[in-house]
């Protein structure tokens, strides 16, 4: 049954019109996108086919375009729309923190690195230099990995601070394996990356550890700073 042959209070656009976005499910909302089904699906049967062989909303994003015009009912057109629609979001985040203090809007913090590092195949670490207003100046992928591991030097790191001539940072890392435990590791450089900041001035404000579907982890949070 096409949408347009649902009762009116439960197709997507309009409940997402009277309740908003957030009243809507992942699929719900890939259907708006989508806007047209095709024979025997409607939008929204395609929307939960694209959660189902992708597993996520996270893996969707990431997903290139050979990957994603393989699955029926998709194409070329499709894939712009979406990565252009993706990278809006990326803009607007980023756009909010050069603007505010990063602590006035946390969760702007969490979704931006979300949106650039969990998908990652390899390990990635990069710094969020911050003005003495704790806005964002700059992010900078410093170095990257392996699957399991990663070489930090925190000299590279002074280098960087002192090029953007930043106030204060931000760290972050992911972790492919879908697991944002710390490491033993992860605490030591994060001790060495702050000692070796210290000595130019430049604070270290919080660490995350981005991985898998949930929330980054934060080591200010978990007193590990």
């Amino acid at each position: 049954m096409a949408i347009t042959d649902w009762p009116s209070d439960e197709r997507p656009r309009e409940r997402l019109l009277k309740h908003g976005a957030a009243a809507l499910s992942d699929a719900e909302l890939l259907a708006i996108f989508l806007r047209v089904g095709m024979k025997g699906k409607s939008a929204v049967d395609l929307g939960r086919d694209l959660l189902s062989h992708f597993g996520s909303l996270t893996r969707l994003s990431h997903a290139d375009a050979r990957e994603f015009i393989a699955i029926p009912g998709m194409g070329k057109a499709k894939y712009a729309q979406f990565q252009a629609a993706l990278e809006m979001a990326r803009r607007a985040l980023k756009e909010e923190l050069t603007t505010r203090d990063l602590f006035a809007a946390p969760t702007a913090v969490r979704d931006w690195l979300r949106l650039n590092l969990a998908h990652l195949p390899h390990e990635a670490f990069v710094a969020l230099w911050l003005d003495a207003q704790n806005r964002l100046i700059a992010h900078d992928e410093l170095f990257r990995g392996t699957l399991t591991q990663t070489s930090v030097y925190p000299r590279e790191v002074v280098k960087s601070a002192l090029a953007r001539n930043a106030a204060a940072v931000i760290l972050a890392h992911n972790h492919p394996s879908g697991v944002a435990e710390p490491s033993r590791a992860d605490e030591a450089l994060t001790a060495s990356l702050k000692q070796a900041l210290a000595l130019v001035d430049v604070k270290v404000l919080d660490h995350f550890i981005v991985a898998g579907n949930g929330p980054p982890l934060s080591f200010a949070e978990r007193g590990l700073l």
